[in-house]
């Protein structure tokens, strides 16, 4: 594969979890919002939503934060000459 093709995976990549990551913490959001229209007892809905957001926000920024370390590692390389 060439680098712009990897490139352009990557990005899509991190937009694709960060996306994932949003609409999932809307859907959570609408789920508890309901639940306390509904006057259900949303202790255990606040549990594991808290829990969902935490890990996949994790999941999104471990996964931006090693795509922007091997673009910036890509860049030095290619400025001090090796392949």
């Amino acid at each position: 594969m060439n680098r712009k093709t990897i490139e352009g995976l990557q990005i899509f990549s991190i937009s694709f979890i960060w996306l994932l990551f949003i609409g999932i913490a809307f859907w959570i959001f609408n789920l508890l919002k309901s639940s306390i229209e509904l006057h259900d007892s949303p202790d255990a809905s606040v549990a594991i939503s808290m829990v969902a957001i935490l890990v996949f926000m994790t999941l999104a920024s471990v996964l931006t934060y090693v795509f922007i370390g091997l673009r910036k590692g890509r860049n030095e390389d290619t400025e001090t000459g090796k392949s």
